[in-house]
């Protein structure tokens, strides 16, 4: 098994930047892919960024350009960098871990969710 802490959520106003974080324990070793995805009122959940274990990234064309995902390996957490923040980018935002592959923002295709952070961004 393995545990996603979300952490960074705030409000802030349009064009501001937050710093998500994704703090993983457990069984981690065989995590393949990582992903961040978001949700709105009303609206599916979807893809934002995800990163395999070679480093490897891929985002969402509503962010790229603004959002940057990494890994910091000394802590095992993935940040998840969102800057140019617009109000559409408000929603409760997820990390989800994936065993076998990263070549989807297919939520099934992820194994392990954490409970989400909110983020609000203001006009």
């Amino acid at each position: 098994q393995v545990q996603l802490v979300e952490s960074g959520g705030d409000s802030v106003q349009a064009g501001g930047s937050l710093r998500l974080s994704c703090e993983a324990s457990g069984y981690t070793d065989n995590v393949y892919c990582m992903g961040w995805f978001r949700q709105a009122p009303g609206k599916e959940r979807e893809g934002v960024a995800r990163i395999n274990r070679s480093g490897v990234t891929r985002y969402t064309d509503s962010v790229k350009g603004r959002f940057t995902l990494s890994k910091d390996n000394a802590k095992n957490t993935w940040i998840l960098q969102m800057n140019s923040l617009k109000p559409e980018d408000t929603a409760m935002y997820y990390c989800a871990a994936g065993r076998k592959s990263c070549y989807t923002f297919a939520t099934s295709a992820f194994d392990y969710w954490g409970r989400g952070t909110q983020v609000t961004v203001s006009s």
